[in-house]
């Protein structure tokens, strides 16, 4: 039988994309503070600027995220004026959530955002577009093998 040696920490995939996701959201930082948005708030608000009103569950799924973490984010941004929740008044199970008067002014603001973030990466357009590809297929069959998981606990 062969020996199984574990690989080295900067050999490591996970570790790849850890770092990436960490130094991404350190660089959206100064973009965001003047809007007064977190890395969070900006995907939220980003989701429910293509598509309002959304519900809760619609929300999480196009971010990603369960309700047990989105619940708190939306919490956090009405407070701030930024969205509301409305009970579905076709279905009182059903929360609805949108961009209110200011979180939808915020958008003229933050689309200097993207074109600001594209400066400080160390790839050209062609390798940003592949790389693009490369992690939308490998995060729906990440979501794939979840669920697989989820299906046989």
């Amino acid at each position: 039988t062969g020996t199984f040696h574990v690989p080295r920490l900067d050999q490591q995939l996970c570790f790849a994309l850890y770092s990436a996701s960490g130094l991404m959201t350190k660089l959206y930082r100064p973009l965001l503070d003047p809007l007064g948005l977190t890395y969070p708030q900006y995907l939220a608000m980003l989701a429910l600027w293509e598509r309002a009103p959304s519900t809760v569950g619609e929300l999480g799924e196009a971010l990603g995220l369960d309700s047990a973490t989105l619940t708190p984010l939306l919490k956090r941004m009405e407070a701030g004026g930024l969205v509301t929740r409305r009970r579905d008044p076709a279905d009182e199970r059903r929360v609805m959530v949108e961009p209110t008067a200011k979180g939808q002014a915020l958008r003229e603001q933050a689309k200097s955002v993207p074109a600001a973030m594209l400066c400080n990466l160390p790839l050209d357009a062609d390798e940003l577009k592949s790389l693009h590809r490369t992690l939308t297929r490998f995060v729906s069959g990440l979501r794939k093998a979840d669920a697989g998981i989820a299906k046989r606990s």
